[in-house]
């Protein structure tokens, strides 16, 4: 049985500041139920909504993880259903194709929604454990759930107005989910979840990112600032020509989710170090395919050069389904736990 290790927060804090924790920090956006349960050592102890947060917490604690990272409350943007079978197509499960479908979509009002979840899980958490409140995905994403990715484009050029509207509209609703959660003794980050492109460039164009997407985005790292709580990003896609816009205008604290066909994290980091702080990065593709020892290697090269610069946590590039096996995601977090002093 590997020690479980004291959560502490500082530690994180340190990583999102750019500066050098005592020791490896661990980063995960999410896991899986099999993971969580594994790592505890236990299932649910009921069927609750609450029961299935805990198990959550104490997976993240077995796990050697300073946090946990939960939905603040119900809040989100329903749309159609998508068909799914390797892959889903952004084109799929639209819901709003003009004015009328904008006018009578039954948006969901944050104000309404439930964010106790925080409160009761504040006195569960272990000392120096915090939670990450995530969104239910982000602007761009949740737009393009609704208008489907064909549409928006088409729509950016006939109908800019209603673009504008419905960016609008989804962005404030998450600014205003994040202004409740944010409030929360138990939550002390923010991340901000909006995948943003493919592997050779964003979905939209850098300049309309800059004129619908990144002013919420902006908002919302301002919000988790004037709290002193540090916002992530995480975002899917190739971010070379938005580095800057996600650095210097947004401000965002950490930045997430990397693949070596667009870049690799080690580079990434050579690049960014001292201006943004490195989430996670060992891409999963590697995390599957790899061996335990080339999964070590690669982990253990990660840290040492992170070890002279600090402003990095070790953790995948995106987050672990349930198709990476367990031996090799605990290949990748052991790494960092052996280096950690008993």
């Amino acid at each position: 049985m590997r020690k479980l290790y004291q959560p502490d927060f500082d530690q994180m804090l340190k990583v999102l500041r750019r500066e050098k924790p005592s020791r490896p920090v661990l980063f995960e956006l999410f896991m899986n139920q099999t993971v969580y349960g594994l790592l505890a050592g236990r299932g649910p102890e009921d069927d609750s909504q609450l029961a299935a947060f805990k198990l959550l917490i104490d997976g993240f604690r077995a796990g050697g993880y300073d946090y946990a990272s939960v939905h603040g409350s119900e809040y989100g943007f329903a749309s159609g259903e998508r068909h799914r079978e390797k892959t889903i197509s952004l084109n799929d499960g639209y819901v709003i194709t003009g004015w009328a479908g904008f006018e009578s979509y039954k948006w969901m009002d944050p104000d309404k929604c439930d964010y106790s979840r925080l409160e009761q899980l504040n006195a569960y958490l272990p000392d120096g454990m915090k939670l990450m409140a995530m969104g239910p995905g982000g602007v761009l994403e949740n737009v393009i759930a609704l208008t489907g990715y064909d549409n928006l484009c088409l729509m950016l050029y006939d109908d800019p107005d209603l673009a504008k509207a419905i960016f609008d509209k989804v962005g404030s609703g998450l600014l205003r989910y994040y202004e409740l959660a944010v409030e929360y003794d138990s939550v002390g980050m923010l991340m901000s979840n909006d995948d943003w492109g493919f592997k050779g460039q964003t979905f939209l164009s850098p300049n309309d990112m800059r004129k619908y997407v990144f002013p919420w985005h902006k908002k919302i790292v301002e919000t988790g600032h004037k709290h002193n709580k540090p916002v992530l990003l995480h975002s899917c896609g190739n971010a070379g020509a938005i580095y800057e816009d996600i650095i210097e205008d947004m401000g965002y604290d950490g930045k997430h989710s990397f693949e070596d066909v667009i870049q690799p994290v080690e580079e990434c980091y050579k690049q960014l170090r001292g201006r943004i702080a490195i989430m996670g990065g060992i891409d999963v593709d590697f995390l599957i395919r790899s061996s335990v020892g080339e999964i070590q290697k690669r982990c253990n090269d990660m840290l040492d050069m992170a070890e002279e610069f600090g402003g990095y946590a070790m953790g995948s590039g995106n987050s672990i389904p349930e198709y990476i096996p367990y031996d090799k995601y605990r290949a990748m977090i052991d790494t960092a736990l052996d280096r950690r002093v008993n």
